[in-house]
Order: C-alpha cells, then sequence, then structure tokens
C-alpha cells in the first residue's frame, strides 16, 4: 500500500491515507512516513481503528519510545501499557474525573501552547495521538509551524536568538494557571532542563523556533526580561497564518513532530461528555544542546 497526502494548509500538515496502520508497516511505508513528518510536520491518518497493541507497534516502528510519563498521580494509570499517555478526563475506572481532581487541574496545561517533552533532558521526537472517544463538539488540538515562525522573523531578531539556551519544566508552564500542588517525588522529577531555543530540522535542514508554555527562562536574562521575550515570540508564532485547527473524529491518529511545531488542546464539556485520546511518544536521538546548532 502506497502513502498518499493531500495539503491541508497552505505551509503544513497533511492528510495521510493509503496505509492501514493496523499491519506492521514496511521499511518502504517506514521511510514514506519519516518523509512526509519532514516536509508537513503533521499527518493526519483517517479512519485507523487501532488498539493500543496496534498504535504502540505503529510508534516503535518509527523510532525509540519514551518509557516515562510526566503527570501527576502517574500511579493512577488506566491503560494497559506504561508508556502510553492517557490523553482523556477519565479516571481508572472510566467515569469522568471530579471537577476537582487534582489530574484534571493538571490536565488543563494542555491548553497552553507547548512541545511535548520539552521539560525532558531528552526531549520528544514525533507525537502520535488517536482518538477512540470523541466529545460531540470542541476538543480540537490546533497545531503552529515553528519554521515558518521562524523565516518571517527579521534577521536582526534572528541573529540575537540563535545561540540563546531556554529552560524548561512542568512546573513552570502549570504555574500559568496558579497550579503548585505537587509531591517532592513530583518536583523532583520536574526539574528544569536546558533547551536550545533555535533548532535545525536535520531532516528538512530548516531552522525552526523551539517554544513551549514550559520556558520558565532564558539563560542570562533577567527571568522578567526573557520571558517577554518568550511571550512575544509566542504570539508571533501563534498568529492564525501559522496555524491549523485539526476537528477529531473517531479513530483519526495524528501525529506531530515536536522540533519544528507547537500544539494546544481547545476545551470543550468535559463535566458531560468522555473524550478518551491515548498518545504514543517517541523519544528524539539527544539533548537539543547536543544536537546541531542552527
Amino acid at each position: 500500500m502506497t502513502l498518499a497526502l493531500k495539503p491541508l494548509h497552505p505551509l503544513f500538515v497533511a492528510e495521510a491515507t493509503g496505509i492501514d496502520l493496523r499491519r506492521p508497516l514496511t521499511p518502504h511505508q517506514v521511510d514514506d512516513i519519516h518523509r512526509a513528518m519532514d516536509r508537513y510536520a503533521v499527518l493526519v491518518f483517517p479512519g485507523q481503528p487501532l488498539d493500543d497493541d496496534q498504535q504502540m507497534a505503529v510508534g516503535r516502528a518509527l523510532g525509540t519510545l519514551e518509557t516515562t510519563r510526566a503527570t501527576v498521580d502517574a500511579d493512577k494509570h488506566r491503560l494497559k501499557h506504561q508508556e502510553m499517555n492517557d490523553i482523556s478526563n477519565l479516571d481508572t475506572e472510566g467515569r469522568l474525573l471530579a471537577a476537582d481532581d487534582r489530574r484534571r487541574m493538571f490536565s488543563l496545561g494542555n491548553r497552553l501552547w507547548h512541545s511535548d517533552s520539552s521539560f525532558k533532558s531528552t526531549p520528544a521526537l514525533y507525537s502520535m495521538l488517536h482518538a477512540r472517544v470523541i466529545p460531540p463538539e470542541g476538543g480540537e488540538t490546533e497545531f503552529a509551524d515553528m519554521r515558518a515562525a521562524w523565516d518571517a522573523l527579521a534577521d536582526r531578531q534572528k541573529a540575537k536568538l540563535r545561540s540563546l539556551t531556554t529552560w524548561h519544566s512542568l512546573i513552570y508552564s502549570r504555574a500559568q494557571l496558579g497550579f503548585d500542588a505537587y509531591t517532592d517525588d513530583e518536583k523532583k522529577a520536574f526539574a528544569p532542563v536546558p533547551q536550545r531555543l533555535i533548532r535545525r530540522h536535520p531532516g528538512s535542514g530548516r531552522v525552526s523556533l523551539y517554544l513551549s508554555a514550559h520556558i520558565g527562562r532564558v539563560e542570562g536574562m533577567p527571568v522578567p526580561e526573557g520571558m517577554m521575550m518568550i511571550r512575544e515570540l509566542t504570539e508571533h508564532a501563534t498568529q492564525r497564518q501559522f496555524v491549523h485547527s485539526h476537528t477529531w473524529r473517531q479513530h483519526d491518529l495524528v501525529i506531530w513532530d515536536n522540533r519544528c511545531t507547537m500544539h494546544r488542546a481547545r476545551p470543550f464539556e468535559d463535566s458531560t461528555y468522555p473524550r478518551d485520546m491515548r498518545r504514543v511518544t517517541l523519544q528524539d536521538v539527544a539533548p537539543t544542546l547536543e544536537q546541531q546548532a542552527a
């Protein structure tokens, strides 16, 4: 079966058809997907009724899976695979989370513009999110093209940004929402890590902003000055011309490249309707400071 691509946005994002992801991927299909990701950064595979084992198999075919999940109450996990992230509003019994549940409060941070696992020393490569149950409205995911956002900056600003290092943590992103209810173990696990602000994408050769709500300071700058710069860059990078909104259909699998995109979840009536989404995340090859500079 041959991968067919239909662009969904002038800059990035394509619908990908022609491959049944329930079947083992061939080396040729794996190469096709990687090449398409280098070009489009976000691929939407519609009509893929995967189970957990099949979704995990797709992830393993494309790269190295992340082995840890970064969340509060990580021991309260309802899914079969420990590596699979539960992006839902459901508890371990499959019931809607209570309005004041700590896990619900923490997951509200998914509505901030971010890059998955930028708070890990070796951050994420691809994220693969699969829609099992979706609400009747709301709950879209928006994506922003950080390559196009970089290209649109003035040369003088690019020169200023190229060598900067930022520090990322889940504690920084959740602090924007007033969430600070961590255990001592969680505080240790969420300790800040450094990342390049500007990255060169190895597959395409393009330069990209590496922004995330997880940024809490910029190396060598006073915190207010650095964070004002990050806020202004984020506002620039999430202008409508750089953004695509995906309206989920049951059994959509969406794969995105965290090295050159940001994303955010949009709200829905989570106290009324279940939303069961499951994510497999691939690990990048090394910390960003060990990769080629832009």
